[in-house]
């Protein structure tokens, strides 16, 4: 910590270190300053390609959370920004400044790097560097609090310094049960309008637990290194949303699927016990429902939407669809929760389903808008942290 006079007042400087961060599992250090991972560094070295390597390096989840009397704070940082060629530049990524558990302020950092998809099929990119920048709060009541900032949920982003008008320090531990939650793109927060408006985060608020956010978007493919990464990680709760990227990128047929899911779940439970454990199927999406995948990117008018191209008929021969694959997780959970009775499964179109669709229905027919994201975190939050519910206090 370093302390400049040259402003009128005290300007303290406060390295940004792993104790400062919740919600990652590990940090790299970069030239500009530190950057966190979703995921340890032995699965980043096992990933296969440019999509789970950009998303688990996307923040969702992740802040820094200090205690300090400052009424200023300033945060530089270096993102790294996600752009699609031929369609308008993404609006910068959102940082959320809670006090005391509530939002408080939002800002944004112009600038830094942009990585442009130029082939949605194979992920393939550009990348043009840019310049750190500063994400600035003022007005902060003057007094002792627990101030979090959430990063941006899809901007990779490098932490350089903080800033604050007042000295800083790691906040205590509120004792709060870890809730460590696995999912696809829609977990990860994609089109959620604000790191704290993502449905897992949104939920977590609600159920008073703390997240540890390993959606990646795309990239849900049920990897061993995943799984190591959950077993690995202390948790109180654990929830594991299967099957959607499964179907989208037809990597699997009903044959590889059933092990792989067992697999997972045994590779779990390895470090987890007797966590409970919360297995949930594919929330409702129509275009997949009975059509296999893969998915492909459809521009009609001129907006991005996506389509399932597999053929129905191809289900008695074992190709993927979200209903194949919810029937088949139900037979799993139920098999394996006779000898393991902190294994839970929830249908995912109890969170997103047909009156949900109705009333807030998929942009991109795959992923939910915001209203979209508060409606499943609302419903996850009624189901899994209620009374009686696989995550309630006191179970029943």
């Amino acid at each position: 910590m370093s302390t400049d006079h040259d402003t009128g007042h005290d300007r303290v400087t406060t390295p940004v270190t792993a104790d400062l961060l919740r919600g990652a599992l590990d940090v790299e250090p970069t030239a500009h300053g530190l950057l966190p991972h979703r995921l340890p560094a032995r699965a980043r070295r096992q990933i296969p390609d440019d999509q789970l390597a950009v998303a688990e390096s996307q923040p969702s989840g992740v802040r820094l959370v200090f205690r300090t009397r400052a009424t200023t704070v300033e945060l530089v940082t270096l993102p790294t920004k996600r752009a699609y060629r031929g369609l308008p530049a993404p609006a910068d990524g959102v940082y959320d400044l809670l006090v005391d558990g509530r939002l408080a302020a939002q800002a944004t950092v112009a600038g830094g790097n942009v990585r442009t998809v130029v082939d949605l099929v194979t992920q393939r990119a550009e990348l043009r560097e840019g310049p750190p920048g500063t994400a600035r709060f003022t007005g902060l009541p003057a007094r002792d609090k627990d101030v979090e900032i959430w990063l941006p949920h899809t901007e990779t982003t490098e932490l350089i310094a903080l800033h604050t008008d007042a000295p800083v320090e790691a906040a205590a531990d509120r004792g709060r049960r870890v809730w460590l939650h696995h999912g696809s793109s829609i977990s990860h927060g994609s089109n959620a309008a604000h790191p704290t408006a993502t449905w897992p985060a949104l939920a977590a608020s609600r159920g008073e637990v703390e997240l540890v956010n390993l959606g990646f978007g795309g990239s849900a493919l049920l990897d061993p290194f995943t799984a190591r990464a959950v077993r690995d990680t202390p948790a109180d709760l654990i929830s594991l949303k299967i099957g959607i990227n499964v179907v989208n990128a037809d990597v699997m047929r009903l044959r590889a699927f059933v092990p792989a899911v067992h697999g997972f779940l045994d590779t779990v439970r390895e470090g987890h016990p007797a966590t409970p454990l919360l297995v949930v199927s594919p929330l409702l999406c129509p275009v997949q429902e009975d059509t296999p995948g893969p998915l492909a990117p459809d521009f009609d008018g001129g907006t991005l939407r996506f389509r399932a191209t597999g053929d129905p008929a191809e289900r008695a021969a074992g190709r993927l669809t979200l209903n194949v694959v919810r029937d088949a997780l139900a037979r799993i959970v139920a098999q394996r929760a006779a000898e393991d009775p902190h294994l839970h499964h929830l249908d995912g179109r109890e969170l997103y389903g047909e009156k949900d669709y109705a009333e807030c229905p998929l942009p991109d027919e795959v992923h939910p808008d915001p209203a979209g994201h508060r409606r499943i975190g609302e419903n996850f939050a009624r189901i899994a942290f209620a009374d009686g519910g696989p995550f309630a206090t006191t179970p029943a």
